[in-house]
Formats: C-alpha cells, sequence, structure tokens
C-alpha cells in the first residue's frame, strides 16, 4: 500500500450518512498529519439503497469492497424498510460472512465528563474490550437471507454454529489482543464467556479455548457464563480486560457495556478477518435525527481509530498507528476539557460541532 490506503466508504442509512463523513474527515486529516492517505471510494448499499432499487448494495459493491485494503460503514437499516419476512436490511452481514470477518472487537472506555452509570469511582477507569465472534453463532442463520428454517408459519428455527476452524481464530486472536494490552499497562486477562453448563456448542467452545491457553501460558484467563457476566458487568466491570464470547453473547453485553460509559454514541467497532477488516459504530442508523445535526460522531470517529490501527500492520507502515493513537488521544483531551459534549449526553454539541473540536484537539483545525 505504500503511503496510500484504500478505504471501501459505505455511508448507509440515517445518521450514518453524518457519521461516516465526520470519521472520514478525522481520519484523513490525522493520515495527512503523518505524510500518508486514504483513498475513499464510496460504495452504495443499505436499506433506502434498497427501498430505491430492490437490491440492498450496488452492483458489484461487495467485490469492490472486499478489494479495498479496509471497509468503513457508517449504519444501515431503517425500521420502514424491510424484507418479507420482517427482517430488516442487512448487506453488512453477508460482508461479514464472505469475508470472514470473525473478530468482532468493541472497546469499552470511560472518558472524563461523559456520563458514568455507576456511582462506584472505579468506573471512572473501566477500560476493557469485548470480542464477540462475527460470523457464526445465533448469527448463523441471520448471514445470509434464507437459512433460518420457517415451519408454515407454525416454527421459525435458527441455528447455533461453532466451528472449530473459527473458534480456533478467534481465540488466538483474543489472547493476542490481551499480549498488546498488557505490553500497554493492563492486566491482559481473557474471560471466555459462554452457557457450557446448558449448552453442547457452547461447552465446545470453552473446550477450544482451554486448548488455545495452552499456547499461551503467561496469559492469566477464566470464564464466566453469560447470564453471570451480565451481572458482573453491571457489578464490577473493572474486573476485566478482554472478554470473548459467541455472536449473540457479545451483541448483547456490548450494548450493555457501552451503556456504562455514555452510550451506544461512544461505542466504536472493528469486524476483522483473515484479509481485511470492516470498521463502525456499533449503534443504529436513528433515522429520526438524521441530517439535523445531532449525532454523536465519536462512536464512528474511535472507529475511525481502530481502522488505522489495523492498516497499520496491513501496510506494515507504523505511521497508521500513530494517526490511530493521535485522534484516540485527541478524545481524550477533549473530554478532560471538557470540550467534547454531544447531544446525547445531553450537551450542546451537535456533529459538526463534536468533529471539529477533535481536529482542534489534533492540532489540525
Amino acid at each position: 500500500m505504500g503511503r496510500n490506503a484504500e478505504v471501501a466508504l459505505i455511508k448507509g442509512d440515517g445518521i450514518g450518512v453524518d457519521v461516516a463523513e465526520a470519521a472520514m474527515a478525522v481520519a484523513e486529516a490525522a493520515c495527512a498529519a503523518e505524510g500518508i492517505s486514504l483513498a475513499v471510494t464510496e460504495i452504495a448499499a443499505g436499506a433506502e439503497y434498497f427501498a430505491e432499487t430492490g437490491a440492498d448494495i450496488e452492483p458489484g459493491g461487495e467485490e469492490r469492497a472486499g478489494a479495498a485494503d479496509a471497509i468503513f460503514l457508517g449504519a444501515i437499516g431503517l425500521p420502514s424498510v424491510r424484507h418479507a419476512d420482517g427482517t430488516e436490511i442487512s448487506p453488512h452481514l453477508r460482508l461479514r460472512d464472505r469475508y470472514g470477518l470473525y473478530a468482532g472487537v468493541r472497546p469499552v472506555k470511560a472518558y472524563p465528563n461523559a456520563p458514568q452509570r455507576l456511582a462506584d469511582p472505579r468506573a471512572a477507569a473501566i477500560d476493557m474490550v469485548i470480542l464477540r465472534e462475527s460470523t457464526e453463532g445465533l448469527f448463523y442463520s441471520a448471514a445470509v437471507h434464507g437459512r433460518a428454517r420457517i415451519e408454515d408459519d407454525t416454527a421459525v428455527e435458527d441455528t447455533m454454529r461453532i466451528t472449530r476452524s473459527t473458534t480456533e481464530k478467534l481465540h488466538r486472536f483474543a489472547f493476542r489482543l490481551a499480549e498488546r494490552r498488557r505490553a500497554r499497562g493492563h492486566t491482559g486477562r481473557v474471560t471466555c464467556v459462554d452457557k457450557a453448563n446448558v449448552f453442547a456448542s457452547m461447552a465446545f467452545f470453552r473446550k477450544i479455548f482451554d486448548e488455545v491457553a495452552v499456547a499461551f501460558p503467561d496469559a492469566p484467563h477464566d470464564y464466566a457464563y453469560v447470564d453471570a457476566q451480565a451481572l458482573n458487568l453491571i457489578r464490577a466491570p473493572w474486573d476485566y480486560d478482554v472478554m470473548v464470547m459467541e455472536n449473540m453473547f457479545g451483541d448483547i453485553l456490548s450494548d450493555l457495556a457501552g451503556g456504562l460509559v455514555g452510550g451506544m454514541g461512544m461505542a466504536a467497532c472493528a469486524e476483522i478477518g483473515d484479509g481485511i477488516g470492516l470498521f463502525q459504530p456499533a449503534h443504529g442508523s436513528a433515522p429520526d435525527i438524521m441530517g439535523q445535526d445531532k449525532a454523536n460522531p465519536l462512536a464512528a470517529i474511535l472507529s475511525g481509530a481502530l481502522m488505522l490501527d489495523y492498516l497499520a500492520d496491513k501496510a506494515d507502515d507504523a505511521r497508521f498507528e500513530a494517526a490511530g493513537l493521535a485522534i484516540e488521544a485527541a478524545v481524550q483531551r477533549g473530554f478532560e476539557a471538557n470540550d467534547l459534549r454531544p447531544m446525547e449526553f445531553g450537551g450542546d454539541m451537535g456533529t459538526h460541532a463534536m468533529t471539529h473540536a477533535v481536529l482542534r484537539h489534533m492540532g489540525v483545525a
């Protein structure tokens, strides 16, 4: 890739358009400060596109996305636009499946002057990662439309699928991520979250976790049933560092954890496979506020930082990592100075003002 990295941009629906534009503006400015650049190619996809054309992504869009160095997604879905079976338009699930984006990385970090839902002062130090398998689990039936089995409108079956090949990669990713975090001062403890006491699929998930853990003898690790872990994340979230889990469990617990540090407007996300990564805010499209300059862009902006960190490894160019770290540091400084006050938190700053504030704390505005 040299000095240039190609990003396939899918703005999508609702506020996805607003926050994707904010994220790209910040990412491009951070890269320019490091002497590198992003070549951004836009791909039309989403519910609005489906309503207009009958397709959820433009012709050749999936292939073009996969040919890029990374994919950035704003948000997809509109409550009023659905398939005949009632499910929402979701080409991003198919992209996960097609490109094997098995590692869903959901950072959860508390910032000063942002809402903290727990009274305990230790909540101010929450800094953990939920690692969600993103291609299998209970989402297996949804990844490609039609995998669910419907019995004449009397019953529906969705399949929970756990494979050894994907789960081994996921657990190795978890332990390697924990190693990187331990080098930065975190505990590096990996918690396997499952329901191994009930489901054979989850017992298999834990069995593979134990097998992979042998290759990381210096890494502390433990286990929690998912229902107990939901309680743990309310009672003592500061005790956790990296948590690895099945797709549906991760979908639920990552939203819960996001609520601890302010809300979904802070929920960044990376979905990484062997050949490409997709980066997006974890929130929805919020069409009721689209185009009104009300959306909190920080989840998208921080997802852009994750994308740059990923591109650093892919390009073997540390300048991309430096650009990503500059974004994270700017967000930290902005909160410390009380210069980031999103409307989501009851503040007075809209999407454009928030974006400009991040750029200002990066020293580029």
